[in-house]
């Protein structure tokens, strides 16, 4: 797994078109923990692409009429069974954010990467999501060196009141640890101890 040029080479790209510029000479230092299920609690369905693409039908759920006219793109989707979806690129800023901020640094789309698991608040992660989040999360702490282990967040962290995702059911414990091992491999791999 690598990334070249903002592009994770394993992912499937789908691009979308709901994305912009970064702001000239923002450093990308911020990586955005999301969920995302349609409808709620219902997973596999492809509405989260046809969402990111600006192609959902709005009449096919009752619950989706708040999303008409809505444009909203994370960077990728990490669906159930780990598949990887790239729809924008790292180095472009990605509406995924919305009104938020970190550490008193507002606009957080200017400077961050999103990540969307397949997922809702209360229902567990499967474990191979865990697994490809901390891949990932790894290759862009190494790729972006101001995105460090403690400037990753969840959606509620930066738009809190406003957003509960990723919720309730991730394991923040679980993911660091599985993230610091892969950091520490690749620090001894870098070094030539493995």
């Amino acid at each position: 797994m690598t990334i070249i040029d903002g592009v994770l080479t394993s992912a499937t790209p789908c691009p979308s078109d709901n994305h912009n510029e970064r702001p000239e000479g923002t450093e990308v230092s911020l990586l955005v923990i999301h969920n995302i299920s349609l409808p709620a609690g219902c997973f596999g369905t492809g509405h989260i692409h046809r969402l990111f693409q600006n192609k959902l039908d709005c009449t096919a759920d009752e619950s989706f009429e708040e999303l008409q006219g809505l444009e909203v793109a994370a960077h990728l989707l990490i669906e159930r069974d780990g598949t990887v979806t790239q729809f924008v690129n790292f180095n472009q800023r990605a509406w995924h954010a919305g009104d938020s901020a970190f550490r008193g640094v507002e606009a957080c789309n200017d400077y961050s990467i999103g990540i969307e698991l397949e997922g809702c608040d209360d229902q567990p992660y499967e474990l191979e999501q865990y697994n490809v989040l901390a891949d990932i999360a790894a290759q862009l702490v190494l790729t972006y060196p101001a995105i460090t282990p403690d400037r990753i967040a969840g959606h509620n962290d930066i738009a809190p009141g406003r957003k509960t995702d990723p919720g309730e059911a991730f394991d923040w414990s679980m993911f660091r640890r599985l993230l610091a091992t892969r950091l520490i491999r690749a620090h001894l791999r870098e070094h030539g101890s493995i």
